[in-house]
């Protein structure tokens, strides 16, 4: 008996050549890393990419080793305009973990150089984008579902996103030793679990967050 299997789907440009020959250019990818996590902050990335240079090999940060995503990160960084946005864990719990989301990527618009015309979002929610500095023309947006897996720019976006957030967690981790978020990204591991049953919730933690909720409720420290 055959088994088939469905082809891994390769990430293309032609969304990007598509708007473009609508007269939307630049264009952007946007992607974040870090919505499932119960601790430390949502990171997005929107990056514009040079059609004539594309990084080889770029794909969806999921498919990638860590290694292999630091070096695309470096070579993104050489050949593509990157804006890096972020929402802290005290807006994640304030506003919900979607609509933080969301608001990074608005930052990630705003801290590119090149304002774009168009963006391709991964995902099925639209963030409320920034106007462009010149002109007030608005930033028309696209959303794409497994867009990092279908569009370059998003899986770039995607790249940088992940490397940023995972270097941020790596430094939280030396403030906040003990939870392995050099490791797990301050995502709800084995050895994450085990370190909050042993010291307890950091004011990095999600209080938002059910486990952490339910810890902090448990402790009788829950506000």
């Amino acid at each position: 008996m055959t088994v088939m299997t469905k082809p891994r789907i390769k990430a293309g440009y032609g969304h990007e050549a598509a708007a473009a020959a609508r007269g939307l250019v630049p264009v952007c990818g946007i992607d974040e890393a870090g919505r499932g996590p119960w601790a430390g902050p949502v990171v997005a990335a929107a990056v514009i990419l040079r059609p004539d240079h594309i990084p080889p090999g770029l794909a969806d940060s999921k498919t990638l080793s860590r290694a292999r995503r630091e070096q695309l990160f470096d070579s993104l960084g050489q050949v593509a305009v990157i804006g890096v946005g972020r929402a802290g864990v005290e807006e994640i719990d304030r506003l919900n973990i979607l609509a933080a989301t969301m608001l990074a990527m608005a930052r990630a618009v705003a801290d590119l150089a090149t304002p774009p015309r168009h963006a391709l979002v991964d995902g099925n929610r639209a963030p409320d984008l920034p106007r462009r500095a010149t002109g007030n023309l608005a930033c028309g947006v696209e959303c794409l579902v497994k867009g990092d897996a279908r569009c370059l720019s998003i899986a770039a976006a995607s790249i940088v996103a992940k490397v940023t957030r995972d270097r941020e967690m790596t430094a939280l981790a030396e403030c906040f030793p003990g939870y392995g978020w050099e490791r797990n990204a301050g995502y709800g591991t084995a050895e994450h679990r085990a370190a909050l049953a042993r010291l307890g919730p950091t004011e990095m933690h999600r209080r938002s967050f059910a486990p952490i909720r339910k810890l902090l409720a448990a402790s009788g420290a829950l506000a």
